[in-house]
């Protein structure tokens, strides 16, 4: 199992760290600030500092998975190629610090606030989810038209605000309690640990509170100029809107 830090402290850039197998898959570690491709946010990229100082270059952040092909509770951080000579140097125990592209993860972090934004704005199911370091885009489960103006002004007025941003969780039986709390139809929270990991802007005005594992910035005013590039009809019950920076 690998020890996900990122998911209290979403501004932690590096940590040590022990290896715990190196393989095809990449570099499973004991504990980890990388996030791994999952819920519609990419992974992170970065790279692990060796004990000599040399750096392992690690362009992508997956979920490692059993022999079957099953994800399991760890995360393999995969190199760019090129480096398949160093990452058979590695040995489990070895000691490596892992360090993410920070200017990389932070964009992720203000796209995926913006989102959540979005989500208040529309409050309509979402059937889609993208989230990367160039744009995100939610497809939202609709047939009413949207203004990109409206919701563009919304987003501005929402990161003004200030509005904190913060983690909590709930339990399978609250969330039971409360379905509509979940507003993603193609993705479902996990479950099975007993504990669910919620986000709530706003406080307790809540403009957004829902199951969530990706990072966030802490207030909205962080997140700074975001426009809506794009909004398209996908299918007759589907309207995708595209976010960029202005």
């Amino acid at each position: 199992m690998t020890q996900e830090l990122f998911r209290q402290d979403a501004y932690l850039r590096e940590t040590s760290a022990t290896v715990v197998a190196a393989d095809a898959q990449g570099v499973v570690l004991d504990r980890t600030v990388f996030y791994p491709l999952g819920g519609g946010q990419a992974g992170d990229a970065g790279v692990l500092v060796l004990a000599d100082g040399r750096l392992l270059q690690v362009a992508d952040t997956r979920k490692a998975r059993d022999e079957q092909g099953q994800p399991i509770a760890a995360i393999a951080h995969v190199p760019q190629p090129g480096q398949e000579a160093l990452l058979a140097e590695l040995r489990p125990g070895d000691t490596v610090v892992a360090r993410i592209d920070w200017e990389r993860r932070h964009r992720l972090m203000r796209f995926h606030t913006s989102t959540h934004l979005l989500c208040h704005l529309v409050p309509q199911l979402v059937n889609g989810c993208s989230i990367t370091p160039e744009y995100a885009r939610l497809d939202f489960n609709m047939t009413d038209p949207l203004e990109k103006e409206a919701l563009t002004a919304g987003i501005a007025r929402l990161v003004a605000a200030g509005h904190g941003v913060e983690i909590g969780a709930i339990t399978d039986e609250e969330l039971d309690a409360n379905p509509a709390l979940v507003k993603s139809m193609s993705v479902q929270p996990p479950r099975g640990t007993g504990r669910i990991r919620t986000i709530r802007i706003g406080g307790d005005s809540a403009i957004d509170y829902q199951p969530c594992g990706g990072t966030h910035v802490a207030n909205t005013s962080e997140i700074g100029a975001v426009v809506v590039t794009k909004i398209e009809k996908k299918s007759a019950t589907t309207r995708r809107v595209a976010l960029g920076f202005a």
